[in-house]
């Protein structure tokens, strides 16, 4: 992996004198969603990865700045890769030296977005490479794919409300190759059954799939003192 960052790397600098420096848009979006210092939300979660078609359960998220998320569902199972818990992008583009390069223009969801390649330059990052899709008009990503060192690649797709000002999605679907994420041996099933080595097998063979639907955001109004200890 950390050859083919260093091959990302050199490509990318032969670029930049070729491709639109995207830094300004970037920085744009860190000052949209930097407007939220923390956020309770509640929501639904429907996880659906290889065999396993979890029932709809109802989530309740915290988030406080700069990289601060917590996640806790009632009943269920709850798997997502560690790089993309937080299914914000706060953590994603919080990097603070980096390179970000335009890739052209695509269709989102019936929205124009300008695709964006961010590249952060410290090699211990876990992130190695996020493409984002982004609607510049109203400044939100619509879209971003990710790749990273631990548990491969894994792509985010958001739509946006009554909480698009705030840059916050109303709901997110989460998708990633179980065949590179390292299924952890506390994950359980539903009426706490455990999870086989031949489960984890037939698991990473597929692709995963993880959708949220929030239903209300309480932003900027403190935290539970201790939530995240």
């Amino acid at each position: 992996m950390r050859y083919l960052k260093t091959l990302l790397l050199i490509l990318l600098t032969i670029s930049v004198a070729k491709a639109q420096d995207e830094t300004p848009l970037i920085e744009k979006l860190k000052q949209k969603l930097n407007q939220v210092h923390e956020y309770v939300a509640f929501g639904k979660m429907k996880t659906d990865v290889a065999f396993i078609k979890a029932p709809i359960g109802n989530v309740k998220m915290y988030y406080q700045q700069p990289n601060h998320f917590k996640l806790v569902r009632n009943g269920g199972i709850s798997i997502l890769p560690k790089g993309g818990i937080s299914i914000n992008m706060n953590a994603i583009i919080s990097v603070n030296n980096y390179v970000a390069l335009s890739a052209g223009n695509t269709m989102v969801d019936g929205f124009p977005t300008k695709i964006v390649k961010l590249l952060p330059m410290n090699e211990n990052n876990d992130i190695v490479l996020t493409t984002l899709y982004i609607d510049e008009k109203n400044l939100l990503i619509r879209k971003a794919i990710t790749t990273t060192k631990e548990n491969g690649t894994y792509q985010i797709a958001m739509q946006y409300g009554q909480y698009s000002n705030w840059g916050l999605p109303n709901k997110v679907i989460f998708t990633f190759n179980t065949q590179d994420y390292k299924i952890p041996k506390g994950v359980t099933l539903e009426m706490d059954e455990a999870l086989t080595d031949e489960d984890r097998k037939r698991m990473q063979q597929k692709n995963g799939r993880v959708e949220i639907d929030y239903t209300s955001y309480t932003i900027n109004k403190g935290l539970p003192s201790g939530i995240f200890n």
